[in-house]
């Protein structure tokens, strides 16, 4: 088994606190049948160069019942830019259209196997993963991006289609796990195509 949640597995669940000053778990998003939890953070390249493409997406699908659960599970003894207190500044910033939720532990980015910021995980009503990967195809300069792979996914799915795709590589820069070089990664952490 990969160190990555495999296609058809369920979401761990998690408790996370938000930037919102809330508490959520995986229930908290019940109400919807499609679901995109997604790792990122504060200071990526990647992730600051793709974040109004994914803020679009997220706006447009948001009509059709899909929602988008942001996680910063890098440490901020690595990146001080990672810190909680600059996720809630980011957040009242940017005004995301998602919940941005600390995963302080690491634990569930173990759990789910993020290999990089950022790498979206897309899950059905029943909480089964359907799509791991990308967001875009050149998410650090969106001017270059041919392919907004999330958008190609959700457009299927949410037209009762199956998704033409279920598994890419996510593009983006590594977890950035406490205590470990800033490009250190776990040894079973792989390429997932």
């Amino acid at each position: 088994m990969g160190f990555t949640l495999q296609v058809g597995e369920k979401a761990p669940d998690f408790n996370l606190p938000a930037t919102d000053g809330r508490q959520y778990s995986l229930n908290d998003f019940n109400d919807t049948d499609w679901l995109v939890v997604f790792f990122t953070c504060n200071h990526c390249p990647y992730v600051i160069g793709s974040d109004e493409v994914t803020r679009e997406t997220a706006e447009k699908f948001a009509r059709q019942g899909v929602k988008f659960v942001g996680i910063n599970s890098n440490s901020e003894n690595t990146y001080a830019e990672d810190s909680f207190v600059n996720m809630v500044k980011r957040m009242k910033d940017k005004k995301f259209p998602w919940v941005y939720l600390h995963d302080h532990s690491q634990q569930v980015a173990v759990e789910y196997g993020a290999l990089r910021t950022p790498h979206f995980f897309i899950f059905d009503k029943n909480r089964e993963l359907v799509y791991t990967g990308r967001g875009l195809d050149s998410p650090r300069d969106t001017g270059k991006m041919s392919e907004n792979t999330l958008e190609i996914v959700l457009d299927a799915l949410t037209s009762g289609k199956k998704s033409p795709v279920s598994v890419t590589n996510p593009i983006g820069c590594n977890v950035k796990w406490d205590g470990k070089d800033a490009h250190w990664m776990p040894a079973e952490a792989c390429d997932l195509v």
